[in-house]
């Protein structure tokens, strides 16, 4: 079975419909994938509900999505970067389901491993346990939470081989072989395609089990969210 597609709108083709829940790897801008994200926007789905640990920023990663009015729910953990967000929100345009990172990791991890739900101490007492099954385990309150399944998950990788064997790039990891597992039909874009076996097993992040489509990105920009640097 051939999993590499010419570009990113041919690897969305066919798998992406209105009203789907999709799930997006990275962690603000790093490890995102830029150009699976460009084409789902120039795909003009709609009525979306997007998993992510945050929403991009605005004019990209996720807030191109957002400005294209394409998402109408966002489950994330952090979304202080993008105002356009913030205004869909406080307007009542943007549905949200705030979710604390570590709950949302593990959300994801439990998606892809076929556990439905979990009990955490994360958010007893708050908000975020508000109608949900709260129980009693030694003595300590807990609450559950559902885990996530996405129809699309949307995927950045370092390198792939033509099985889908992953190996991500240092902290561009982050979030991306949970998402990667928690999708029905996973996309992978990667900077590398290399042959079978070229790859260490070992060396192996994530394997192509996990893995429907691949889309070479050799050049993506890489925004960075905040540049600090030394003054002269």
């Amino acid at each position: 079975m051939n999993k590499i597609y010419p570009d990113a709108k041919a690897a969305l083709a066919g798998i992406v419909a209105d009203g789907q829940t999709i799930a997006v790897g990275g962690f603000g801008l790093c490890g995102i994938p830029e150009a699976l994200i460009a084409a789902l926007r120039d795909s003009g789905a709609t009525g979306l509900t997007a998993i992510s640990n945050n929403a991009g920023v605005d004019g990209f990663g996720l807030g191109q999505l957002l400005e294209t009015r394409q998402i109408k729910k966002m489950i994330s953990s952090y979304v202080g970067e993008n105002k356009e967000f913030a205004r869909q929100f406080l307007a009542g345009e943007l549905e949200l389901e705030f979710t604390p990172q570590g709950t949302l990791a593990e959300k994801l991890r439990a998606g892809g491993a076929g556990i439905p739900a979990f009990f955490t101490k994360t958010g007893v007492g708050t908000i975020v346990a508000d109608g949900k099954e709260i129980r009693e385990f030694d003595g300590e309150q807990y609450v559950m939470e559902r885990s996530l399944v996405a129809d699309v998950s949307l995927v950045k990788a370092w390198k792939a081989d033509k099985s889908g064997n992953l190996v991500f790039r240092k902290t561009s990891r982050n979030f991306n072989p949970n998402v990667a597992a928690a999708g029905k039909v996973c996309v992978v874009e990667v900077e590398e395609i290399v042959e079978v076996g070229a790859i260490d097993p070992d060396a192996v992040h994530l394997p192509g089990i996990y893995v429907h489509r691949i889309v070479l990105n050799a050049s993506p920009e890489k925004r960075i969210e905040q540049r600090t640097v030394r003054a002269n």
